[in-house]
């Protein structure tokens, strides 16, 4: 387990730093677009298919088919765009992955996580996980909003160091600060850690 996390995050890493350099060092291509974005379009298809999402899946592939195609043309839409397009949606669809589970009658995400990770919840970190999916929430749609200003007002350049480097430090920076937050407001919480929140996110997936 520990081997696959470490190789995971190496590719994490890698993948980042090249799509940063494409977007800001290489000679300009339009197959720059489908080496930065096709992977994830082919992940999610992947997984989607795989959890019985046919029709996000077959959308996932006519995207990454669609890119392709652009590429192979040398016409379409600007690369610049579709970057903005690809880190803009994913922030917006998890904004309302999170926001809609907070509609009155549904459990809050977080909330379905932990009680995944703990079997049962109490009183206290019902309202608590409930609040952690509000923030989750606004975190997502905050950068969004940011990631749409800086390609709007600022040089590309720095809306891709946005987008590549400060958008992965910024999500570890929140996973952290809530974890030394959770424990310091209630130490008498059991304790959980990343990779349990990470198999239960995967398997709350596998079964919806």
């Amino acid at each position: 387990m520990r081997a696959r996390v470490i190789a995971v995050g190496v590719a994490a890493v890698a993948y980042v730093l090249g799509s940063h350099w494409l977007m800001t060092g290489a000679p300009a291509s339009p197959w720059n677009a489908v080496v930065v974005v096709g992977p994830m379009l082919a992940a999610a298809a992947f997984l989607a298919w795989q959890r019985g999402r046919r029709l996000l899946a077959t959308l996932a592939a006519l995207a990454a088919a669609a890119l392709i195609v652009q590429a192979w043309r040398g016409d379409g839409l600007a690369a610049s765009s579709i970057y903005v397009a690809q880190h803009v949606a994913i922030h917006v669809l998890l904004a309302f992955a999170f926001g809609l589970t907070l509609q009155a009658g549904r459990e809050a995400l977080v909330s379905a996580l932990a009680r995944r990770v703990h079997g049962t919840l109490t009183r206290e970190m019902e309202i608590y996980s409930r609040k952690v999916t509000v923030a989750w929430t606004v975190y997502f749609a905050a950068m969004a909003a940011l990631s749409l200003a800086l390609y709007a007002f600022a040089p590309f350049d720095a809306w891709a160091t946005f987008a590549n480097l400060v958008t992965p430090l910024a999500m570890l920076l929140m996973f952290i600060g809530e974890y030394l937050l959770r424990y310091r407001l209630h130490p008498e919480f059991e304790r959980a850690t990343l990779g349990q929140a990470v198999r239960a996110y995967a398997d709350r997936g596998s079964h919806d």
